[in-house]
């Protein structure tokens, strides 16, 4: 292990490498390494046409010079292989634009490919993703245009009379990575990270591929000082280390000041939080809270979602459920923002691929996640609009592999103006654009296979409540004080299947008091 500057980093990259960037969303980006590399490519053109492999791309959702829009100058990236785009909004647009071809994998998928590259292995075979965009026989994971014309990298197999999705492995050149800190001997530890995430199976596949390991952290310990547990990356894994501040000035991004509550050193009160504002977040929050049980385990989706926790705190149940979220954390109380990722208060804190070790078996009993797009076959795009690419994150693996999933969302999109009051649900002004439309523009969920694999699943909105059925999407719910055709109907550009037992949301959903909602045995 060496220890260099940042600027020094350009010295062990090439042209045409294949580099694999830790990071996810607002935690774990080596920002100082980007920084180099940005700054090289500006100055020298070097390294020009490299592939970069990210999880959750880092950003902050904005086209802030934070994240992977430092790697968005035309030329400096030739392909991206991730499984959420669009943190950075730049390097979003860049995709969107055909600037480069680009795949969006499943998050689990692409962190099950790093170990298997690790193994030295061809690929792995997996259910994920089947009948979604990942599916060969629809996009094949493709982006944008510019990826169709690459070489696939999945394919359908069929092992006794069952399809089946092969994703090949691929070589890592350079690995770079964030952790929290570097004993004398390189050893690499990780006790101020929020969220584990992809850093030590890129580390290792990356080693075991011959090629190099670099990791930003904040300091170095004398050898010895470091606990073992804490040390995830060892020293014959780890080439070089660059020792970078965090930097202050960006706020909640890259969580830069250390919060003990996250790792679950310290443990806070969460009675300090006061209660979310009665809006239709917390509408769509509380009626998805609704379908919870005691001893659930739920996954809570980036976004609108994340309320659902804030919602079981307020109403006295956090407890009796476990809380968790792909990157790693489980239990505790997600935090919202750029932030996503992690939890106050979690009981453990393990890595992305093994989370969805767990997850792709099964281990979930519900999810609550985000809708961008529905159709009538109970279809959902959450990964592509136009030139705004995003991709699937964990998204697809999660809902392939939970029996239970809450969609939920605002019913139309844009500047929706809402009255609450009375227990009663007024429609001031509607948005700008349907969300219930006849076909979604990319299949991130997949209603054809959910109903073959007999799940429940409904899709939550202020106004409405919808189950999937086997006839199409159903309509089971309305929100009181609303007209069926005026306030519904009237803004999905297809009829839904209206249940003869058409009931009214429970009137609870729109009192600012506290619903005094108490949840079932599981």
């Amino acid at each position: 292990m060496k220890i260099i500057e940042a600027s020094e980093i350009i010295n062990y990259l090439k042209d045409n490498d294949t580099i694999a960037i830790s990071g996810s969303g607002g935690s774990g980006s080596p920002e100082a390494l980007l920084e180099a590399i940005m700054n090289s490519y500006n100055n020298t053109g070097s390294p020009k046409n490299i592939t970069v492999v990210t999880g959750i791309s880092p950003g902050n959702l904005t086209t802030d010079l934070v994240g992977m829009n430092m790697l968005s100058a035309k030329g400096l990236v030739g392909k991206a292989i991730c499984a959420h785009l669009g943190m950075g909004k730049v390097f979003g647009k860049a995709i969107g634009e055909n600037i480069f071809p680009a795949f969006a994998v499943p998050l689990g998928v692409l962190n099950h490919l790093l170990r298997a590259q690790a193994g030295n292995e061809p690929g792995i075979i997996t259910h994920i993703g089947l009948d979604t965009f990942a599916d060969p026989r629809l996009d094949g994971c493709c982006a944008n245009e510019l990826a169709k014309k690459e070489e696939p990298i999945v394919q359908v197999m069929t092992i006794n009379n069952q399809d089946y999705l092969f994703y090949k492995t691929f070589p890592v050149n350079v690995a770079l990575l964030k952790a929290s800190y570097t004993d004398s001997k390189g050893n690499i530890s990780f006790e101020h990270e929020a969220v584990i995430g992809e850093q030590y199976n890129m580390a290792i596949a990356a080693h075991n591929s011959g090629g190099i390991v670099i990791v930003q952290v904040e300091d170095i310990k004398e050898y010895g000082t470091l606990k073992a547990k804490d040390v995830l990356i060892h020293n014959k894994l780890v080439d070089y280390v660059v020792v970078s501040k965090p930097n202050l000035a960006l706020g909640d991004y890259n969580i830069p000041v250390y919060h003990p509550e996250y790792t679950g050193e310290k443990r806070i009160s969460l009675a300090k939080f006061p209660p979310e504002k009665l809006t239709e977040r917390k509408i769509c929050g509380r009626r998805a809270a609704m379908e919870l049980k005691k001893g659930y385990v739920i996954n809570l989706g980036v976004g609108m979602p994340d309320i659902v926790g804030k919602v079981a705190a307020e109403e006295g149940f956090l407890d009796d459920l476990t809380l968790s979220l792909e990157c790693g954390p489980l239990g505790g109380m997600p935090i919202g923002g750029v932030a996503f990722g992690a939890s106050i208060n979690p009981d453990s804190i393990i890595s992305t691929a093994e989370t969805f070790d767990m997850y792709n078996g099964g281990f979930l009993d519900m999810a609550i996640l985000g809708l961008a797009e529905v159709d009538k076959e109970g279809n959902v795009n959450v990964s592509s609009f136009g030139n705004r690419i995003t991709g699937p994150g964990g998204f697809i693996n999660i809902t392939q592999s939970t029996k239970k999933i809450v969609f939920m969302g605002t019913f139309t999109n844009g500047d929706l103006k809402l009255n609450i009051k009375d227990n009663k649900l007024t429609i001031l002004e509607d948005g700008l654009k349907n969300k219930f439309v006849n076909q979604v523009e990319q299949i991130t969920f997949s209603g054809k296979n959910a109903l073959k694999n007999n799940l429940d699943v409904l899709y939550v909105t202020e106004r409405a409540v919808f189950k999937l059925m086997k006839g199409g999407l159903t309509l089971i719910e309305i929100a009181p004080g609303l007209d069926l055709q005026k306030d519904i109907l009237n803004h999905m550009d297809f009829k839904p299947i209206i249940s003869k037992d058409l009931k009214i949301m429970d009137h609870r959903l729109f009192s600012s008091d506290k619903m005094n909602l108490t949840i079932k045995d599981k």
